[in-house]
């Protein structure tokens, strides 16, 4: 039996971590997965030892087993074989990891099925819990609406780029698709300056910058109190509480004039009326990362369009535009980085 190096996994950290693992090319594909007690014993490829230490994490050895080459789709297939076809059919092939936790979105028609339907997914994906999302987000606070199809528990934690996002699945959104945003807040260069992120949420946008970026001070502001609360746990179990001062408050009633090098305004649609309040508290000079959705279309013409209205023609530069995600048909999710001069 080949002898090989596992990277000990906690099973909270298991189900987003692994993913990002194979992206990297860090896990010797030929080899299974294991468990040990609270473990996943990943098995490392050649030569990629180090980055796993660099990570924190233990290594062990021992034997390499045959790693089972059916994907999860045709292993739930298999398992829902006596059920009708249109069933079959309707059966979710894509899903969310949210720690131990797997979200679904599922056809109505699978609901007179959705314990079983539970149960399999469980065992499968190997998690704790099951839900689905049922209707999507709705109301000022973007509240998720969440059934719980199997297990209890939807308090969890998702590891992404090195951090730790706690939250409870049936309270607050995550949305997966800004992932490449939230680590390209991460590669910023913000040594020494002071942040305000205007929509802080559970820490989305603030906890990669207070870990990574070098920023001296980050002043969170979030209005729901569900987030704000996980937002004081995230700040807490991500070791930024000398660089996070988390604010419960409708960000238009921040104090304060012309003190922050960077303003973050991760909200979108109505995003443009909180811009005057942005540029009272921008230094000349500062940067604003803007997000809103736009047709596909007329996208740089709105931005420019918004700031000329807020600042003048002369009063800034929008140095870079980038699409986040497909918000809806031919409209997306822009976020903009703007220099105030």
């Amino acid at each position: 039996m080949r002898v090989v190096t596992f990277a000990k996994i906690p099973v909270s950290e298991a189900p987003e971590a692994i993913p990002n693992f194979l992206k990297l090319e860090l896990i010797d594909r030929s080899a299974k997965i294991a468990k040990e007690d609270a473990f996943r014993l990943v098995p490392v490829a050649e030569g990629r030892e180090d980055r796993f230490i660099q990570m924190g994490y233990e290594l062990t050895e021992g034997p390499a087993y045959t790693l089972e080459r059916r994907s999860p789709q045709e292993r739930i297939m298999e398992e829902m074989s006596d059920l009708p076809e249109d069933i079959r059919s309707a059966l979710p092939m894509k899903w969310e990891y949210v720690g131990s936790i797997v979200v679904l979105k599922m056809d109505p028609k699978c609901d007179p099925y959705k314990e079983r339907i539970g149960r399999v997914y469980a065992k499968i994906l190997e998690v704790d819990t099951v839900c689905v999302d049922s209707h999507g987000v709705s109301g000022e606070f973007r509240r998720p609406s969440m059934e719980v199809i199997y297990g209890t528990g939807t308090e969890s934690v998702r590891l992404e780029n090195g951090i730790r996002y706690f939250f409870d699945v049936s309270k607050v959104m995550f949305a997966s698709g800004n992932t490449d945003e939230r680590y390209r807040m991460r590669e910023q260069d913000c040594t020494g300056e002071i942040v305000v992120d205007m929509f802080a949420g559970i820490g989305y946008f603030t906890l990669p910058l207070a870990k990574y970026s070098g920023a001296r001070r980050i002043f969170a502001c979030e209005k729901n109190p569900d987030s704000y609360c996980f937002l004081v746990k995230n700040i807490e179990i991500n070791d930024v509480g000398d660089i996070v001062i988390p604010i419960l408050a409708d960000n238009r009633a921040l104090l304060g004039a012309h003190f922050a090098d960077r303003i973050l305004m991760g909200y979108v649609q109505r995003t443009s009326e909180f811009l005057p309040k942005a540029l009272k508290m921008i230094k000349k000079g500062g940067i604003i990362h803007y997000h809103d959705t736009f047709y596909v279309h007329e996208y740089k013409e709105k931005i420019e369009e918004i700031f000329t209205r807020a600042c003048g023609r002369e009063g800034f530069r929008v140095e870079m535009v980038r699409e986040v995600k497909s918000f809806a048909p031919s409209v997306s999710h822009y976020v903009a980085d703007v220099r105030i001069l």
